[in-house]
């Protein structure tokens, strides 16, 4: 572990690779990042946004207040100015990235899935354990008021243990065929819907449910076959103009699977093409007593149905809609990292 002791004379210096749809929100959420707690342990100083296409890179610094641009990466590894990184640009380029800021003892929050390919995400993991730094994963839903209520509903018993889950993430951003051609519709199956919004619900299901222990049944579909290729530069789903050429998808638009986790057992989809989905994910568990579900479009309630224990009340088994109230408390993406740092 990074034995610097960050203070009033040594704020702790951030930075972003990558100020695409994602990365700005990386770089938003740092900066909103010390509200989570007043006064907060220690002081953050936005130094950086890296990004190759330089007018991103100012666009974002200018609006979240960071204090200068880099358009290669590379610059913030020796920087002194430089803690902690967020690395946010296409999954195939997360691994050289972080095992090099890792080397130079940056601390780093990477955003998901870690890679496009298991043999990376492997050489990742190991590099996060072996490293002097602190290294996590862009997870921020289970910090997520109703799926935080859930958890705990588990664990303090009043649900007890989980016997199965049903879980979807349906998003819409890749309906129309006229999206134009990007990396994430690049790769092999699985690492098309199934890495970018199935990877957050895998680790939802966990949160929930505890460790992966086995898959099976998967099965993956490409709606669309190909895409126009863009005109001018994309930033996350947004629409460009494109071209009249094209280019096969390779990777899939909706993945579909089953799983075990300890006791419990699952079925999961994840769709990149429901249309009417902005954002949908959706965990309905099911306990020893009773059952629980979350809905990201309806993110301030839980639907729950609480046994009684001496099952006199069966005709009242419905779920009831409970509001969540101000009691649960919010995470923003870089808070986890900071209280790490912090020793918090």
């Amino acid at each position: 572990m990074s034995t610097t002791t960050y203070g009033p004379d040594r704020p702790i210096g951030i930075a972003v690779i990558g100020a695409g749809m994602a990365g700005a929100a990386h770089a938003a959420a740092w900066r909103a990042a010390t509200t989570t707690r007043s006064p907060f342990p220690v002081p953050v100083k936005l130094v950086a946004i890296a990004d190759i296409a330089e007018p991103l890179a100012q666009q974002a610094a200018g609006r979240y207040g960071y204090e200068r641009v880099e358009t290669d990466w590379r610059a913030l590894k020796d920087a002194e100015d430089v803690d902690v990184v967020s690395v946010v640009v296409a999954n195939h380029l997360h691994r050289q990235i972080v095992e090099e800021l890792a080397a130079a003892g940056k601390h780093v929050l990477c955003e998901k899935p870690l890679s496009d390919t298991l043999e990376d995400a492997q050489a990742m993991a190991e590099v996060a354990r072996a490293a002097d730094s602190v290294i996590r994963i862009g997870f921020t839903f289970r910090r997520a008021p109703g799926l935080a209520a859930l958890r705990d509903l588990v664990q303090d018993g009043t649900l007890g243990p989980v016997v199965h889950l049903y879980g979807r993430y349906l998003a819409d951003y890749a309906c129309s065929p006229t999206v134009p051609m990007t990396w994430r519709f690049r790769g092999e199956p699985g690492s098309g819907a199934l890495a970018d919004v199935g990877s957050h619900l895998l680790y939802a299901a966990e949160f929930l449910a505890g460790p992966t222990q086995a898959v099976s049944g998967a099965r993956f579909r490409t709606v669309v076959k190909e895409r126009p290729l863009p005109l001018g530069s994309t930033v996350g789903h947004g629409r460009v103009e494109v071209s009249d050429e094209t280019e096969p998808v390779t990777n899939d638009d909706w993945a579909g699977w089953t799983a075990r986790f300890g006791e419990a057992d699952g079925i999961f989809e994840a769709s990149r093409v429901s249309a009417g989905h902005p954002n949908g994910l959706r965990l309905e568990v099911t306990c020893e007593r009773g059952a629980a579900v979350w809905d990201q479009e309806r993110p301030a309630e839980i639907q729950l149905m609480v046994r009684e224990p001496d099952g006199e009340s069966e005709h009242r088994n419905g779920f009831r809609t409970v509001i969540l109230g101000p009691g649960l408390w919010i995470a923003s993406v870089g808070g986890v990292l900071l209280r790490a740092l912090s020793g918090r």
